[in-house]
């Protein structure tokens, strides 16, 4: 059913890293009321060298713990998520890459979360000079076998959404 009317976007709360508006949507006989949290386009960016991954961890709030995590995070104003998603990668590693190639596109949600994600994979890559690396992001940085990945994820080890759509695309697509 697709809705008769769309609101105007109505912000609430605004951030350098978010916006949440509100939107009221009508529909034949009932209406919505929904609230929208935008965080633009987000990248991640999967490491790759012979049968290894390289994962990275960080503190998250939510889980209230050190995370497995693939190198990612937001699309600047300006850049193309392929260029994006280099800058992660070399922020969080200290890996430049030489070649980038697509992965996966995917929308974490399709309601209330706005956040196109962009997941790419590189096994073309050099290490880069040490001051590249934001340090104060990521306190570890490990290769792992693709096939340890897999097990972490079925164990609850990695419970990143954007680290478990990157592993399982790649393995299912090279892999599997």
């Amino acid at each position: 059913m697709n809705p008769k009317t769309i609101g105007e976007r109505e912000v609430v709360y605004e951030n350098q890293y978010q916006q949440i508006y509100r939107i009221a949507v009508e529909f034949e006989g009932f209406g919505k009321e929904l609230f929208v949290n935008d965080y633009g386009r987000r990248v991640g960016l999967l490491f790759v060298q012979e049968e290894q991954v390289l994962l990275v961890r960080q503190y998250r709030l939510l889980v209230r713990q050190l995370a497995w995590e693939i190198p990612g995070g937001r699309v600047d104003p300006g850049e193309s998520p392929e260029v994006g998603a280099a800058r992660e990668g070399l922020e969080e590693t200290c890996l430049r890459c030489r070649s980038l190639k697509p992965l996966l596109y995917f929308h974490p949600g399709l309601d209330t979360f706005d956040n196109p994600t962009f997941l790419f994979y590189s096994d073309d890559f050099e290490a880069a000079a040490p001051e590249h690396l934001h340090a104060h992001e990521v306190s570890e940085r490990v290769w792992l076998p693709l096939s340890r990945c897999v097990e972490m994820i079925f164990a609850k080890e990695i419970v990143d959404s954007m680290t478990i759509a990157a592993l399982l695309a790649f393995h299912t697509r090279f892999k599997g």
